[in-house]
């Protein structure tokens, strides 16, 4: 005869799946978090050294963080024998699909050395084109400096070249750059108060 199923041995059912669920999340959580911290750290060094002007030291061993509007931003000093050469900095913005963030290279003279795109959740073929591997949109800001170039997209009265169907994509980098520019500022006036070190 058929065993019956009863209330008391269907939660015990769904309570032992759930904790073996849980328990299997946990260890595939456990053996991934390691390799994903060292494959981002991989990234963020690499993005710290495509932007940034010439250095000798370890950016990322000297990183600090700049508060700004109530927010805090990742700033990388690059160093030539002990004095800052630029700065390298990692800004964020809400874009089209979700949180954008960049590391922007600035040379001390407020220059825009370079920008490389850490994460984003853009369109695939659309806004995904602020990646310098899809297309040359970042081109545009190298070696202006937000003093003088107005950071708007021109649909905005601006001078940067959006994105094709992709203005809140671009509106939300120029966003992003122009927050690094201000975090940016706030650095060189500290550097400026102890002397460059």
């Amino acid at each position: 005869m058929a065993k019956q199923s009863t209330l008391k041995s269907m939660v015990a059912t769904l309570a032992a799946i759930t904790l073996i669920s849980s328990a299997l999340l946990g260890g595939v959580y456990a053996l991934t978090k390691k390799p994903i911290e060292v494959a981002m750290t991989a990234k963020t060094n690499a993005a710290i050294a495509s932007v940034s002007p010439d250095f000798d030291n370890d950016p990322s061993a000297d990183m600090f963080l700049t508060e700004l509007s109530g927010k805090s931003y990742k700033v990388y000093p690059a160093k030539m024998s002990g004095t800052v050469t630029g700065y390298a900095i990692e800004s964020y913005a809400s874009g089209f699909g979700g949180r954008i963030s960049l590391m922007i290279g600035f040379n001390l003279d407020g220059t825009i050395k370079s920008i490389s795109v850490l994460s984003h959740a853009e369109t695939p073929g659309l806004g995904d084109k602020i990646d310098i591997s899809k297309s040359n949109f970042s081109v545009q800001f190298r070696g202006k400096s937000p003093e003088e170039f107005k950071m708007l997209v021109r649909q905005d009265g601006g001078e940067v070249d959006a994105i094709t169907a992709s203005t809140i994509t671009s509106r939300a980098y120029c966003e992003a750059v122009l927050t690094a520019w201000e975090v940016f500022k706030v650095c060189v006036a500290e550097n400026q108060k102890t002397g460059g070190e």
